[in-house]
């Protein structure tokens, strides 16, 4: 049993199970990974892989430093790489092994990781939920911060205050989603839920850390 699978958001969908309940679903495209590199606690201080998604790249967009550590590997054609640590009763995987979506069956607890949609710059009410002030009778405040610290102590603003500021394209794990289908032939997996990310988005999906019922 592999601890997970690289791949990529194709889309959002719906299917309807037999007894007419309709499950909105994320189409992924997962794998075939290969293992490039085994991690262990002897050399590495910890149990790991590390996985790379085959898909197609010229070999001039690889620089030199990876492209010697994928041919130690005996690996080409590696686009995306993600580090995934081992638990106990996880396969003793070797740098060239094969990982491919079929280690996945229906209604498995998994993690779905990407990196969120970038929205630009944003101001409070979307970014941080802020309620914003009255709209009406001249008032003056509607969608400004408020206080963000007192003039005569502590004069200054504290770090961490909420404020306007870039939002999205931050890494984000959505737990627990359920797999809905495996499609073997052509590499492909539901889940049950949205996950982070566009469409085409880079996505590890793990088997569920803290899963539940």
């Amino acid at each position: 049993m592999s601890p997970g699978i690289l791949g990529k958001k194709i889309g959002m969908t719906q299917i309807f199970r037999p007894d007419g309940q309709v499950i909105p679903v994320t189409l992924l495209k997962a794998g075939p990974c290969v293992v490039v590199q085994r991690k262990t606690p002897a050399t590495d201080g910890y149990d790991a892989v590390q996985l790379g998604l085959l898909e197609y790249i010229k070999p001039s967009r690889i620089n030199k430093p990876m492209t010697g550590h994928l041919k130690r590997a005996g690996v080409d054609g590696v686009r995306y790489l993600r580090e995934l640590r081992l638990r106990p009763g996880d396969d003793d995987l070797k740098a060239g092994d094969r990982v491919l979506v079929s280690e996945f069956k229906p209604s498995d607890k998994v993690d779905v990781i990407g990196i969120s949609k970038g929205r630009g710059f944003a101001g409070l009410v979307k970014r941080h939920h802020f309620r914003g002030g009255p709209a009406t009778h001249g008032s003056m405040f509607h969608r400004a911060p408020g206080s963000i610290g007192a003039s005569s102590f502590p004069s200054r603003v504290f770090p961490g205050m909420r404020m306007a500021g870039r939002m999205g394209t931050q890494r984000v794990t959505v737990r627990n989603l359920e797999v809905v289908q495996v499609d073997e032939e052509g590499n492909l997996m539901m889940v049950k839920g949205a996950v982070p990310g566009p469409n085409g988005g880079y996505v590890i999906v793990r088997r569920a850390k803290r899963a539940t019922r």
